[in-house]
């Protein structure tokens, strides 16, 4: 089975693309959502962000404090790499027991979806990457529609922690442009068919 990232700047439609390959039947790891996952219910990943972070880190309930490792981490960058240093290995176990249950299943290629898909490492053991592309203008737009809560200069921060789109481009094998100039369905659907092929 072919092991697919998929990946795009915030903004990009990194993730209504990859719908539209799981509409078509592609098994899809969201790694924003399974690492939530992993941070919930990984007992050895608890006890490290505890020792780690503190005892806060769970409430009383057990369940992850959000606000506080927000606080506590993603505005330090020393304590952020420390966190990240903890969770993305653990993320990393799981996807590979995910992908070798997709492979067992017989699927010719699955995606994994990451936004830090370099950054984290997570791209390290796939066989192929796609970009989904949005010049920063289209993107900063499309995240000011969708949250409306976030400011421009926030966005521009949130750019400016990625992977510039530059790198991505020239680190991926397939491109997916979403930027208006033209249709996202055609592509997905000559990707399929190249991974099927190939898978």
């Amino acid at each position: 089975m072919l092991r697919i990232g998929i990946t795009g700047g915030i903004g990009s439609g990194k993730s209504v693309v990859a719908r539209v390959f799981a509409a078509l039947g592609v098994p899809v790891y969201d790694s924003d959502s399974r690492a939530k996952w992993v941070m919930a219910h990984d007992l050895v990943l608890r006890e490290q962000l505890q020792a780690a972070f503190g005892a806060e880190t769970y409430d009383a309930a057990g369940q992850l404090n959000r606000p506080y490792l927000a606080q506590v981490a993603f505005n330090d960058a020393t304590q952020l790499a420390r966190l990240n240093a903890l969770v993305h290995p653990r993320v990393g176990a799981d996807y590979a027991a995910w992908a070798t249950a997709q492979a067992a299943a017989g699927y010719p290629y699955s995606l994994k979806e990451a936004a830090l898909l370099y950054e984290s490492g997570a791209y390290r053991g796939l066989d192929a990457i796609i970009t989904v592309f949005a010049p920063a203008a289209v993107r900063t737009a499309r995240v000011l529609r969708r949250d409306a809560h976030r400011s421009a200069a926030e966005v521009q921060a949130i750019m400016g922690k990625q992977l510039s789109e530059e790198d991505k481009l020239a680190r991926a094998e397939h491109v997916v442009y979403n930027d208006d100039s033209q249709l996202v369905l055609p592509q997905v659907l000559a990707l399929d068919k190249a991974f099927r092929v190939n898978g």
